[in-house]
């Protein structure tokens, strides 16, 4: 099985946009912290994490069935495929039916609010909370680009409390918060 490495390797090879690389990054993050709650196979989530949107800035339009054909070649396990192609269900067709499928459709719009909740914080995700994170979910014209549609739809197929959801995530994102360059010291605003 390709390790994270190759992934990373694919990652560097495939995406060019540094925010989308971090938005990765972030979801990575937040399913593995997921897959340690649950105690679940977290290099396996992890892979899933993050090449769910490895074909996004190339191939949009297939997005991401390029990928999962690329990476069914080089041997990623099914597991990972089925949750990358299942968290564009509308587009693939494939719905999210496991505990990996649900978790990523559930931390990968939220990881973006809640990244682009740290970027305007003097202090970054150092001290920030749900509450927080629920006031910029409300905004609307804040991250705009993050389907609040689907972070209700994803808190809903976990069956958690938004407050929880949004805490777990905001969790899985700390321990990577540096590579992030979302610490309190490293936020530039």
């Amino acid at each position: 099985m390709p390790d994270r490495n190759d992934a990373v390797a694919l990652l560097e090879a495939w995406v060019e946009n540094d925010g989308l690389r971090k938005h990765m990054y972030a979801v990575e993050a937040a399913v593995r912290h997921y897959a340690r709650m649950r105690g679940a196979d977290e290099e396996l989530w992890g892979l899933a994490g993050l090449l769910h949107d490895l074909d996004w800035e190339k191939y949009p339009e297939r997005h991401p069935l390029t990928a999962v054909e690329s990476l069914r070649e080089q041997g990623y396990p099914e597991e990972v495929l089925q949750a990358i192609l299942a968290h564009r269900a509308d587009f693939t067709g494939v719905e999210p039916t496991s505990d990996l499928d649900r978790v990523l459709v559930a931390c990968d719009e939220l990881s973006g609010l809640v990244f682009a909740a740290c970027l305007v914080r003097p202090t970054g995700i150092d001290d920030l909370t749900p509450k927080s994170v629920v006031k910029k979910l409300k905004d609307r014209t804040f991250a705009a680009g993050v389907s609040r549609d689907e972070v209700q739809h994803g808190i809903e197929m976990l069956g958690l409390e938004r407050s929880e959801h949004i805490q777990n995530v905001i969790d899985g994102l700390r321990a990577v918060a540096e590579e992030l360059g979302i610490r309190g010291q490293d936020v530039s605003r």
